[in-house]
């Protein structure tokens, strides 16, 4: 399970409380935002705006407490994973010094639905995983519903995950079939953003390996028991 943005049922997304609430019910990945500041700190938040002004205009000492630097969460949770998007250009090179500083390459996977951006960041952080950003999925999407296994591992080799929603106008990306190539290609399967049991149950019986959920409570009911 992947908790989306922490568990954040009574207090704010994306903050410490809300990670601390997540891996006590039970979350084995924290999904979690990131952008760089003016000042070039990684903070968690997931919309590129706070109040209207551009979080990468604002220096992190005008941030609100509640919205923690990435530096912090891996220090107050040492043995926790975390699945970090990364949200504007400003925060590769942040993000990749502090996944360096504190040698987090093993616990830390990082996306983007920009490809430069996530590329960029990997560069600069080396031996961190990945899973491929929209454009560079969509490929290994068509070839997949297709048949051509591969050509979905040519697509995919060097990444870790695909992290994907469950259908794509209207049709189901994550069928056993098209799970099952995936796997083949040498990667994992996370779907993202699942609150119903019944849809997480049903994921994991087409294999899937992970999913992205806010109510990390529900599915550690419905996954784990």
């Amino acid at each position: 399970m992947l908790a989306h943005q922490g568990l954040a049922l009574d207090c704010m997304p994306n903050s410490l409380e809300a990670f601390a609430a997540a891996i006590e019910a039970g979350a084995d990945y924290i999904e979690t935002d990131a952008h760089g500041t003016r000042d070039g700190i990684a903070v968690l938040f997931h919309d590129d705006e706070l109040n209207g002004v551009k979080i990468s205009s604002l220096l992190k000492a005008e941030l609100p407490d509640y919205i923690p630097t990435l530096s912090s969460a891996l220090t107050k949770f040492p043995d926790a994973k975390f699945n970090i998007d990364i949200k504007n250009f400003e925060a590769s090179a942040p993000v990749a010094a502090v996944i360096n500083t504190h040698s987090a390459q093993n616990r830390v996977l990082l996306t983007s639905f920009s490809s430069s951006r996530r590329k960029n960041t990997i560069k600069m952080a080396p031996g961190t995983a990945s899973s491929p950003g929209v454009g560079e999925f969509g490929p290994a999407l068509i070839a997949a519903i297709f048949g051509q296994q591969w050509l979905v591992t040519r697509y995919l080799r060097g990444f870790d995950a695909v992290q994907i929603p469950s259908s794509v106008l209207g049709l189901n990306i994550v069928s056993k079939r098209l799970v099952k190539m995936y796997h083949t290609a040498g990667v994992k399967v996370h779907v993202w953003t699942i609150n119903d049991p019944e849809h997480m149950l049903t994921l994991k019986n087409a294999g899937v390996d992970g999913i992205v959920t806010d109510r990390t409570d529900l599915a550690v009911i419905a996954l784990k028991n």
